[in-house]
């Protein structure tokens, strides 16, 4: 069987795709390089510290979830001597720790962060940390895969020289598409490192030298067209609703679910602490004692098999659950049945 408008399609032209470079540009207030990589947001992750770090370089990894780990392993792994700064999942980093780190290693070059870790459930303060790492003259990376289009992003504003972000979350797109901004100093960065990925699916450089610098005439593969046509059609789709309605409206769902929570009087706490501290993409909440989460969400998608409710990952899988109300399941609508699923299954 055969669908009329994926046999239609006209191949993907090099002016197309670097239009919608352009589009993911504006969507991040940057006006760096840009790179749409072919596959999920883990792909440029991994091309960043493998391209940016080496023996030679010593990393400042803030660790606020199960991607901060992640990034240590790659970091670790590229030879790199990494300083780990973890704070319990139920709160944000402070900028003040990440300056504390930095003056307690003045030879810290690399900074990496995630933004928002739907995981946990936590957001930390971009703005301010930026600043610091600025006057400390690092390279920033920064993990934006879940607060792209949920909350404020200044990748230039805020000193980021690589901001990775994917569509699958708030933006509300497919998973195998994903994006970096790149500075100038990050590609030198890369340029001057001998173990950076070179003629590898993991190579930025690739895509500078074959791509930008040959001023975008000719695509270096064949792109996943149908990724590429669904990243622009997100980020029109919020160009035209508004972002700041976007975000609101991701903010929304995560207020309701933390009152709606408690409310609901079964036992339920938000396990992020301090509202302030709590990411607009997924509200995390911690199980009464002697409850087992994983158990808990089982039943409630008996319930309401079609809500967004997942267990914590890994040790977290007894204590936690995971509203995800992002994309279209910010909703007013989304977040009544997830809570009253919740209810229903602990009530039982």
């Amino acid at each position: 069987m055969t669908h009329p408008l994926l046999d239609d399609l006209a191949p993907l032209t090099a002016d197309r795709f670097a239009a919608i470079e352009r589009q993911v540009a504006g969507l991040l207030h940057t006006a760096q390089d840009v790179v749409i990589t072919q596959g999920e947001a883990l792909l440029p992750l991994e091309g960043c510290i493998r391209g940016a770090a080496g023996p030679g370089t010593t990393a400042l990894n803030v660790i606020t979830g199960p991607y901060g780990q992640t990034f240590g392993d790659w970091l670790r792994d590229c030879g790199a001597k990494v300083v780990d700064l973890a704070v319990p999942y139920h709160a944000a980093v402070a900028p003040e720790q990440v300056e504390e780190a930095l003056a307690g290693h003045p030879e810290i070059d690399f900074v990496s962060l995630v933004h928002a870790e739907a995981a946990t459930g936590n957001t930390n303060p971009v703005a301010e940390i930026g600043e610091v790492v600025r006057r400390h003259g690092a390279l920033f990376m920064l993990d934006a895969v879940a607060s792209v289009a949920a909350e404020p992003l200044l990748t230039d504003a805020w000193g980021v020289d690589l901001c990775v972000i994917g569509a699958q979350k708030a933006m509300g797109g497919p998973a195998g598409v994903s994006a970096v901004s790149v500075s100038e100093r990050a590609w030198q960065r890369m340029a001057a490192n001998p173990r950076a990925p070179r003629r590898s699916y993991l190579s930025l450089l690739d895509w500078k030298e074959r791509w930008i610098d040959a001023g975008r005439r000719g695509l270096p593969h064949a792109p996943a067209q149908l990724e590429m046509l669904a990243l622009q059609a997100c980020v029109e789709r919020i160009e035209a609703t508004g972002p700041e309605v976007v975000m609101e409206r991701h903010a929304a769902a995560a207020r309701a679910v933390r009152a709606g929570a408690v409310a609901l009087g079964v036992g339920l706490e938000p396990y992020v602490h301090e509202a302030r501290h709590a990411a607009p993409v997924a509200t995390t909440l911690r199980v009464p004692e002697a409850v087992d989460a994983s158990a808990v969400v089982a039943r409630a998608l008996v319930l309401d098999p079609g809500v967004p409710l997942v267990a914590g990952g890994g040790a977290l899988a007894q204590e936690m659950v995971r509203v995800n109300h992002y994309g279209p399941n910010a909703s007013p609508e989304v977040v009544e049945r997830s809570l009253a699923a919740l209810g229903g299954a602990l009530a039982g």
